[in-house]
């Protein structure tokens, strides 16, 4: 058998009660993370989103609708409903179809503060900011107040290692892994808004338990973050609220995990949270 988790201390340490610390190297972003995991948003949702955002008299929101396939629509959609709770601009900025490089463009998304992530396939978002000034402009509007909000595609992309939805070993998409293999979970580079937790999104409703555990076995030392749909977690810093209508499943830390000689995974055991709205817990961002 190859063992295939090793201990991280300096991302990690775990203690008795199953609470660990971060070493922290650099102090937190001043903005807030508002991850939907999909599903209907219902209208207290969103205006908890916008009660997030702290909008000032000036300032403005900015949607970014490049993961989705129906790009106006969605701008239509969610600029409605955030219509009933604010009344500042909302701007739909579109780098599928406009220059990345254009330095208006890139400064007005530094200086929203509420950017909106539409959802759709978190790969296409990537391959129009990765590597991009948009890329580097949404980074500093988080680090300087603003809020970063996505849905589904849109949640997924937070994370720095990116769950793609793509199997290696299966030919065949599935929107839920249907076994435990080692080595069959392909990432991608996100927004690494979220360094060292991983977002999978309609968790509840799509059964992705085999998927986040997959992942987690391919990164050892990470934490695992289920979002089921409509609901949400508010991160700031390294806590972690949950919002909305279900429910937020946190893993972390399987037991001698490893993977047989046919890569089967296995381990002794897991620590799991199940949070509802209200609840509270740490992360690690």
């Amino acid at each position: 058998m190859r063992q295939i988790f090793t201990p991280i201390f300096f991302l990690l340490l775990l203690t008795t009660t199953g609470k660990y610390l971060v070493a922290q190297t650099k102090a937190f972003p001043k903005g807030s993370l508002f991850i939907i995991g999909g599903g209907n948003r219902s209208d207290a949702l969103i205006k908890q989103l916008v009660l997030t955002a702290k909008l000032g008299a000036k300032d403005y929101i900015v949607i970014l609708p490049m993961a989705s396939e129906i790009p106006d629509t969605g701008f239509k959609y969610i600029s409605k409903q955030l219509r009933i709770h604010t009344n500042q601009p909302i701007r739909n900025f579109d780098f599928n179809k406009h220059d990345t490089k254009d330095a208006k463009w890139v400064d007005s998304v530094a200086g929203a503060k509420l950017i909106y992530i539409l959802g759709g396939d978190q790969n296409r978002f990537m391959k129009a900011v990765l590597n991009t000034p948009v890329y580097t402009a949404i980074h500093k509007a988080y680090s300087t107040g603003s809020t970063i909000a996505g849905t589904s595609a849109g949640a997924a992309v937070m994370s720095k290692h990116m769950i793609t939805g793509v199997q290696l070993k299966d030919s065949k998409y599935k929107e839920t892994f249907d076994k435990l293999w080692d080595n069959n979970i392909e990432f991608s580079q996100g927004l690494g808004l979220l360094e060292h937790t991983i977002i999978d999104q309609h968790f509840l409703k799509r059964n992705r338990y085999n998927r986040v555990i997959s992942a987690l076995a391919a990164k050892p030392g990470y934490m695992g973050v289920g979002v089921d749909e409509s609901t949400a977690i508010i991160v700031k810093g390294n806590k972690a609220t949950v919002a909305g209508d279900s429910q937020v499943l946190r893993f972390i830390s399987p037991e001698n995990a490893r993977a047989t000689e046919s890569g089967l995974l296995k381990f002794k055991q897991i620590n799991l949270g199940v949070y509802t709205a209200g609840d509270v817990f740490d992360i690690i961002p």
